[in-house]
């Protein structure tokens, strides 16, 4: 249980995080904004698919918000650079 609050809290951090780095792309413009812009919405369509897909075959919530902490960091990490 605790773990699971903590992994919440994390993902919400981190992904304020994303929410900021990714605001201040798209507010530069240019041809990297827009990709940028695609990218979000596209993965956010899919990771809602693939997670709702997990929980309705029995996927348990820590192993959702685990799946979805990676991928939130991967993208942190990316935008960081």
């Amino acid at each position: 249980m605790i773990r699971t609050l903590y992994d919440l809290t994390m993902l919400a951090m981190e992904s304020q995080q994303v929410i900021c780095l990714r605001t201040v792309k798209i507010a530069a413009g240019g041809k990297d904004a827009h990709e940028e812009a695609y990218l979000m919405v596209a993965e956010k369509v899919a990771a809602g698919f693939d997670e709702s897909w997990r929980v309705m075959m029995g996927a348990s919530t820590d192993s959702v918000v685990k799946r979805v902490r990676k991928k939130v960091r991967a993208n942190a990490r990316r935008l960081s650079r």
